[in-house]
């Protein structure tokens, strides 16, 4: 009999607990939601090489617009290229003499490998061509290089020292930046000079021209253009460090997680789409 009982009480049937419903803002209930990342559909490439050299063109007026924002103009110093989507060796440069904050897509010049302008009106600083054009024919998987004289770049490249991993942000060029000392210091005009340049850079991301400035390369105009941008603003940070001690340095394993983590390709050209959204809000007249 107390069998029987115990086992009618395991089947008694208890009410369900009361459904209650999740909160909810405006009418929206918070749950979780399937969600994507901001512009990432644009890394893919464009469907046809009309509109992907338009996209590299627009993105090359909004990178050196940037450059004039932040102030890294110097006369007509500093030159941002992007490699033709359909002629890889030939790219797309900003002209001789004009203004980075008054770049226009219809300004750009489209220069071959001989330093010779086959699209556009206007002449190219030599320096763009001898080192740009070195660069992009010893490496095939740089789409864009950047280069300004800037202050930061500037000054720290008179130190003839690599950029060391003090910063989290610094970690994107641990083992990846180097410094070049040939021709440190003089004007480039010679294809010589360019090609010594471009075997001193070797697969780094970026380079040190010893009392010149630094450069920096990538697999886009957008992630080349803010290594450029990351790389000015940790120079800046590793002249204040050393001005104010002995910097520590971020130990080794930690560095490499980092750069493989938050420095890579993809992080470099989603840290560049902020610029790119401010900028094209403020100047559409790039787009002309």
């Amino acid at each position: 009999m107390g069998v029987i009982l115990s086992y009618c009480d395991r089947m008694t049937i208890t009410p369900d607990a009361p459904v209650t419903s999740p909160p909810t803002i405006d009418g929206v209930p918070l749950t979780p939601k399937d969600v994507t990342t901001l512009y990432i559909e644009e890394l893919a490439p464009k469907p046809t090489m009309a509109e992907e050299r338009l996209r590299r063109k627009q993105k090359l007026a909004g990178a050196l617009r940037i450059f004039g924002r932040f102030g890294f103009g110097e006369g007509v110093a500093g030159h941002i290229t992007v490699r033709d989507p359909e002629f890889p060796d030939h790219f797309w440069v900003n002209p001789l003499g004009l203004s980075f904050r008054h770049m226009r897509v219809s300004d750009l010049l489209l220069v071959n490998h001989h330093g010779e302008v086959v699209y556009g009106e206007h002449s190219v600083n030599r320096a763009a061509y001898v080192l740009h054009a070195a660069v992009h024919a010893a490496r095939p998987d740089v789409v864009a290089a950047a280069h300004a004289h800037s202050v930061y770049g500037k000054a720290f490249s008179a130190l003839g020292i690599p950029l060391d991993p003090i910063t989290q942000d610094a970690c994107a060029f641990y083992e990846c930046n180097t410094v070049i000392s040939e021709h440190g210091g003089a004007v480039v005009f010679e294809e010589s000079a360019g090609r010594d340049f471009a075997e001193a850079f070797g697969a780094n991301r970026a380079a040190i021209h010893q009392n010149h400035g630094h450069f920096t390369v990538g697999s886009t105009i957008d992630e080349a253009v803010f290594w450029y941008v990351c790389f000015e603003r940790c120079a800046q940070a590793q002249l204040a460090a050393m001005a104010a001690g002995t910097p520590k340095l971020i130990p080794h394993e930690s560095a490499v997680y980092t750069r493989e983590n938050a420095g890579n390709a993809v992080s470099g050209w989603m840290h560049f789409q902020p610029l790119w959204q401010e900028i094209c809000r403020t100047d559409p007249d790039l787009f002309d």
